[in-house]
């Protein structure tokens, strides 16, 4: 009985040797697996993301440094899965503000985003950048810029000088010279107000609702254990 024991000692030691993976096994499930794989997803750099503004921006009124606030326009899937749902707040901040000087220079604003903020307060930091902007009517992204926006509307400084000059003989040929300088002075007068309305319409105005498509700047990693509704 001694022997057969003995026997079967050395079998089991010898086989042990023979099998390493047989003398430690870490036991897994598919559950476990899958989590591990799946907890942390990537938008990969470059992803373009619909966006709709949430309130008004004007370089007349913005200041370097004020906040700016959006929504995601339509959702971010990769994989079956949705990374980013629609809806979801992105916050961003104003770099730079140029108003508009003169009738002939353009305005411009540079911006960025930097946060996601999704409906249950999980909080994504992105780098992000402004990539275009599809729902403005008069203002465009510089090519090459980092999220600079220009007002591209443009009018003449001559139309000043030549209200002037046209109240001038008008005036002229009514009253003499004293009617050619209330003419002028009039006429300067409301090519100045028209100035004035020239200049204001060269401003950048982006109003509520308007779209702007945000680009990634590097991926990032989303936790999707975080993500509203993940049920994990």
């Amino acid at each position: 009985m001694r022997i057969c024991c003995l026997v079967i000692l050395v079998s089991s030691v010898v086989f042990a040797q023979a099998n390493p993976e047989a003398r430690l096994r870490i036991p897994t499930t598919p559950d476990a697996a899958t989590t591990a794989t799946t907890d942390h997803l990537t938008i990969p750099d470059g992803t373009k993301v619909l966006l709709a503004l949430k309130a008004p921006i004007s370089t007349k009124t913005a200041h370097q440094g004020d906040a700016v606030y959006a929504e995601t326009a339509f959702p971010v899937v990769a994989n079956g899965t949705m990374l980013v749902p629609g809806g979801t707040y992105v916050e961003g901040v104003i770099d730079e503000v140029r108003r508009s000087g003169h009738i002939i220079g353009k305005a411009e604003l540079r911006m960025h985003f930097n946060s996601l903020i999704f409906s249950n307060g999980y909080i994504l930091s992105i780098p992000a950048a402004v990539e275009s902007l599809p729902g403005a009517q008069r203002e465009k992204v510089v090519p090459g810029t980092e999220g600079t926006i220009q007002q591209t509307g443009h009018r003449k400084a001559s139309m000043t000088a030549s209200s002037a000059g046209t109240g001038a003989v008008l005036g002229g040929l009514s009253n003499g010279a004293r009617g050619a300088l209330m003419g002028a002075g009039i006429a300067g007068a409301a090519g100045f107000a028209v100035a004035s309305l020239l200049r204001n319409n060269n401003e950048v105005v982006l109003e509520p609702g308007t779209t702007v498509e945000m680009v990634v700047k590097r991926p990032l990693e989303v936790d999707a254990r975080r993500l509203p509704n993940s049920g994990r």
